[in-house]
């Protein structure tokens, strides 16, 4: 039953339409570069911040508007990013690559969801935050993983 489960999403009718529309499947892959563009694009100014770069600029103010876009890219890239998994499910379980991008994904969103609860709202980081030595550590394990899981995403079609 498991080994089934990706030709049942490969014969659903979305699945098929994707594949045969001359439009869809190309939006659709569109829509989940701009979602990985959003949040790859948010999370790397905002780690590279959390690490010590633009020391002159406010954390605060980016914390806020970088880690409420990365979220809106996550959202959208694992949406369109479901509907072109199901378009050649039975292909990507088997890859080796997808697999490991799938795992970068989600240590990059645990490890985001973690440092979120460990710093609460009301706690917004600042450059003087008794927060700054975890904040230094989740920054370079975010900034690994998702340019891992963007490397190993770029992999995919062509290996």
């Amino acid at each position: 039953m498991i080994e089934g489960w990706p030709a049942a999403l490969e014969a659903t009718a979305l699945a098929t339409s994707l594949r045969n529309s001359v439009w869809s499947y190309p939006l659709v892959n569109a829509a989940h570069i701009l979602g990985v563009a959003l949040l790859v694009g948010s999370i790397v100014p905002l780690d590279l911040r959390l690490l010590g770069v633009w020391r002159s600029l406010p954390l605060a103010p980016l914390w806020v508007v970088l880690t409420r876009s990365a979220g809106v890219g996550l959202v959208v890239a694992i949406v369109f990013g479901a509907l072109l998994f199901i378009t050649r499910a039975s292909e990507y379980t088997n890859s080796s690559l997808f697999v490991a991008k799938m795992v970068a994904v989600g240590l990059g969103t645990l490890n985001a969801l973690l440092l979120r609860r460990l710093t609460p709202l009301t706690e917004t980081p600042t450059a003087d935050t008794k927060l700054r030595p975890r904040l230094r550590v989740a920054a370079g394990i975010s900034l690994g993983l998702w340019l891992a899981a963007l490397t190993l995403g770029r992999l995919i079609g062509y290996f």
